[in-house]
C-alpha cells in the first residue's frame, strides 16, 4: 500500500541544507536555487514508484530548467537496512539515468525529516522566493506504469509557478514507498 503525501502547505518557506552530492561536491539550498522557481525531490534508487518515473523526473527536469527552474533530488534512505540505496548506488543511478540536476545524501535523514517527507517520491515546488507551491504527484501511475497523456501534473505545476509565483490550487498526492527511517 503506497504512503500519499499531505495536502500542500501554501507559502511554507523552503529549508537551507548542505549535503554531499554524487560528484563529491557540498550543494546548498542557495547553489540550487533557481531564478524563477526550485524543485526539490526525494527519492531513492530502489523504490518501484521512483524507477516507474525516473525517465519523467529527467525530462520534466531538463525541461524546467530551460525556464529558471532549478531542480535537485535527495535520498534519505537507511541504506543500512536498504543497501541498494546506498551512496555508491546512488552514484550509479544517477549515471545510468542521466540526471542533470545534484543527486544528494541525506545521511542523518534530518533534512527530510525538517521537509516532513513521508515518501519516495515526494516533491516540493518552490515559488522565486522559496515559497512551496506544489506537493502532489509528477503524473497518474497505473499498476507502475505512467499515463502519458501529455504534460505531467509536476511540469505544468511548476510552468504556472515559474510565470505566476503561485502554484495550482487543486494538487493530487504523489504516492510511494515510505521513506526508510533508521531506526534507534
Amino acid at each position: 500500500m503506497p504512503v500519499q503525501t499531505p495536502i500542500c502547505d501554501f507559502g511554507q518557506r523552503a529549508h537551507g541544507f548542505e549535503l554531499k552530492s554524487t560528484d563529491n561536491k557540498i550543494i546548498s539550498l542557495n547553489d540550487i536555487k533557481g531564478k524563477n522557481g526550485t524543485l526539490i525531490m526525494f527519492i531513492c534508487n530502489h523504490c518501484p514508484y521512483v524507477k516507474a518515473v525516473t525517465n519523467d523526473i529527467v525530462e520534466d527536469c531538463n525541461e524546467l530548467k530551460k525556464i529558471g527552474i532549478n531542480s535537485v533530488a535527495i535520498c534519505a534512505n537507511d541504506a543500512e537496512n536498504y543497501p541498494e540505496d546506498s551512496f555508491d548506488n546512488m552514484i550509479k543511478f544517477a549515471k545510468k539515468n542521466q540526471f542533470s540536476f545534484p543527486y544528494l545524501l541525506d545521511e542523518t535523514q534530518e533534512i527530510a525529516k525538517t521537509y516532513d517527507a513521508v515518501c519516495t517520491p515526494d516533491f516540493f515546488g518552490y515559488n522565486k522566493d522559496l515559497q512551496l507551491q506544489y506537493r502532489g504527484r509528477l503524473r497518474e501511475l497505473k499498476n507502475l506504469v505512467p499515463v502519458r497523456d501529455g504534460e505531467s501534473d509536476l511540469s505544468k505545476a511548476m510552468k504556472l509557478i515559474a510565470k505566476t509565483n503561485k502554484g495550482p490550487e487543486k494538487q493530487i498526492a504523489s504516492a510511494g514507498c515510505s521513506i526508510k527511517w533508521i531506526k534507534n
